[in-house]
C-alpha cells in the first residue's frame, strides 16, 4: 500500500480507485496503537502496510465497533465488522498473524455513508448512535 495525504470516498462505492468498490469492504481501518504494540511484542518496526488496509488511525478502538457510524473528517463509515488477519501477515512478519488476532488487532472494515474528502489529521470519532440502515 502506499501512503496517502489524503484519500477520496464515495458512498456506497469506496474508497475512489480501489479495486473492491461496491462491496461490503468498502473501506478498511487499522490502528496505530496496534502496530506499536504490536513492533514491542515482536521485537522488530512492524510497518502497518503490511496490513493492506485503506486508513490508518489512532486514537480511537475498533473493537467491538460493529454497527457503530465513525466519523472520519466529513465523512461517515458505518462498521460492518472484524478483519481478520490472514497467514499473508506471518509471510510479511513471522508471528504477526497472531500478534493481531486478539481485540480486533486486524481491524474493521465498514460501508461508506458519505461521498468526501479524508486527510491525514482530520478528526475521528464514534456517532453517539448506532447505525440505521444503510446506504
Amino acid at each position: 500500500m502506499d501512503a496517502r495525504e489524503w484519500i477520496t470516498l464515495v458512498a456506497g462505492r469506496g474508497v475512489d480507485g480501489s479495486a473492491d468498490q461496491g462491496r461490503a469492504r468498502q473501506v478498511t481501518m487499522i490502528e496505530r496503537e496496534v502496530f506499536d504494540r504490536v513492533s514491542a511484542e515482536l521485537g522488530q518496526d512492524v510497518d502497518p502496510a503490511v496490513r493492506r488496509a485503506n486508513v490508518l488511525l489512532s486514537g480511537i478502538r475498533l473493537e467491538g465497533a460493529r454497527n457503530r457510524v465513525l466519523r472520519l473528517g466529513a465523512c461517515r463509515i458505518e462498521v460492518v465488522g472484524e478483519t481478520r488477519p490472514c497467514e499473508r501477515m506471518d509471510e510479511a512478519v513471522p508471528g504477526l498473524r497472531s500478534a493481531l488476532d486478539a481485540g480486533w488487532g486486524g481491524g474493521a472494515f465498514g460501508r461508506v455513508l458519505d461521498d468526501g474528502e479524508v486527510r491525514v489529521g482530520d478528526e475521528v470519532r464514534f456517532e453517539d448512535q448506532p447505525a440505521k440502515g444503510g446506504a
